[in-house]
């Protein structure tokens, strides 16, 4: 028996050691910009990397972070959110309304349509930015904010999960009593089946928002004009500069360091409904 315990502590003791490497590997670059954040320009170049510095640098860099153009960084900020924020909103619309009709209705071309999105799946959207700007141009929304909301509306992957998740979660039986009692189609949608999606829907909102927030691409190729940068597009922009003055590389990493904020705000303020949806299934079963 006791060879049998010392085999058992040796096998959890090796993943616990490889999921420990993997966390401080991720974490790392993470820690390297908080670390950062704290140092001068001058700090940043001649002091040890892998600890901060306890001489006002960050309150430094984020006083002239605030004062750089007037507080265009702030702008940038207000642009990222309004990109994501809105462009995931419509994704969630769309997909939910597209995930839904290929899990619950019987139509021509159902198996040819889904095939297409799981072929949209694997399909890198960074092959797809040059097109986009065609189309967009000729339409003549390039330069302004519907450049880079558009694009972001449809996502095969968004439309695959609402898919997957209504043909899990919403119940046929629902449906049939609903339209009995004489609901319409589009009520069954927005009434009956949403709210029991609703974690599938956070999720998939939760994807897009970051995917969005972390595009350069897009914006890069759709945007000339500074007002309109996202956060992406607009430190980078400081980064170019940084070549010829040093002391904006410190403005780009305390930047980056405030742009993991929203990020981190928004999945701990949905974390509620994935904990809503785990107690919903301990009650039904």
């Amino acid at each position: 028996m006791s060879v049998l315990r010392d085999r058992g502590t040796r096998t959890k003791i090796v993943p616990t050691i490889v999921l420990a490497l993997g966390g401080l590997y991720a974490i790392l670059p993470l820690l390297w910009v908080v670390f950062a954040a704290t140092k001068s320009s001058e700090e940043l170049f001649t002091t040890f990397s892998g600890w901060p510095s306890f001489n006002g640098g960050f309150t430094g860099n984020l006083s002239a972070l605030n004062d750089y153009g007037d507080g265009r960084f702030w702008l940038w900020m207000l642009n990222s959110l309004i990109y994501a924020g809105g462009g995931a909103f419509l994704t969630v619309v769309v997909s939910t309304a597209a995930g839904y009709a290929l899990a619950k209705y019987r139509f021509t071309g159902q198996r040819l349509i889904f095939g297409a999105l799981l072929a949209g799946v694997l399909v890198p959207q960074i092959t797809l930015a040059i097109p986009q700007y065609l189309m967009l141009s000729e339409m003549g929304l390039v330069g302004t904010y519907w450049s880079v909301i558009l694009p972001s509306i449809i996502s095969p992957y968004s439309i695959y999960l609402c898919r997957i998740y209504a043909d899990a979660a919403v119940p046929d039986d629902i449906l049939e009593a609903g339209r009995i009692d004489g609901a319409s189609e589009f009520r069954l949608l927005w009434s009956v089946a949403a709210p029991v999606m609703l974690p599938g829907l956070v999720t998939v909102f939760l994807l897009q928002f970051i995917a969005i927030w972390n595009n350069f691409l897009l914006p890069y190729i759709m945007l000339a004009d500074d007002s309109l940068f996202p956060l992406t597009v607009g430190l980078y922009s400081l980064l170019n500069r940084g070549a010829s003055q040093p002391a904006l590389y410190t403005l780009v990493i305390t930047g980056s360091l405030l742009s993991i904020i929203p990020i981190i705000a928004l999945f701990l303020f949905l974390q509620r409904f994935w904990r809503l949806d785990l107690v919903a299934g301990s009650v039904k079963g």
